[in-house]
């Protein structure tokens, strides 16, 4: 936070997963909270195509913390001349999915449930996947499997070892390693 008041920086927050990090919603966004609390100019970019299952809706919320109502307004009017040529008329049925969820206080708990949910399931998927490793042979330390949170994970799988697992056994997956948890059975 230091350096960043000291240099000035533009924050932008990429919330797309909400909720598959930790037990609590609240938890997973204390970074923007506390940067939108302390920073005059922070800027989120909000989906809700994973955590509300609306894949293909492009439902989402662009959020920004001006420093003050002209800025705002300058942001408004840039903002307005960006997203107008576009589009002019996003979908709206993820929209009001979203906000009949979020405007009722039973279906809002509902939801936090079964966000919570989806996030116990990645974490006992990674725990499987590093027994299940163990289990075939591997005498690796994959513990930064169940340390990483979210949806996905950065295996530590090389370029190389993933052009191998493509040729050899038909198994695909960026030469990053990065891996979709929530896929793994």
């Amino acid at each position: 936070m230091e350096v960043i008041k000291k240099k000035q920086h533009f924050v932008f927050f990429d919330s797309a997963y909400q909720g598959f990090g930790n037990d609590d919603l609240g938890e997973d966004t204390w970074s923007l909270r506390y940067f939108a609390e302390n920073y005059p100019r922070v800027m989120v970019a909000q989906s809700f195509s994973k955590n509300f299952g609306l894949y293909g809706e492009r439902t989402g919320c662009l959020s920004m913390i001006c420093k003050d109502h002209e800025e705002q307004l300058k942001v408004q009017t840039l903002l307005k001349d960006t997203c107008l040529p576009e589009y002019s008329n996003p979908p709206i049925h993820g929209a009001r999915i979203v906000d009949t969820i979020l405007g009722d206080e039973q279906l809002t708990q509902e939801w936090h449930a079964e966000v919570k949910e989806m996030s116990h399931r990645l974490k006992k998927n990674r725990s499987e996947m590093v027994e299940k490793l163990k289990a075939l042979g591997s005498v690796h330390n994959w513990d930064h499997i169940t340390q990483q949170i979210g949806m996905f994970a950065y295996t530590g799988v090389t370029s190389a070892m993933t052009e191998e697992m493509k040729n050899k056994y038909a198994i695909y997956l960026p030469t990053d390693g990065r891996i979709c948890i929530a896929s793994i059975t």
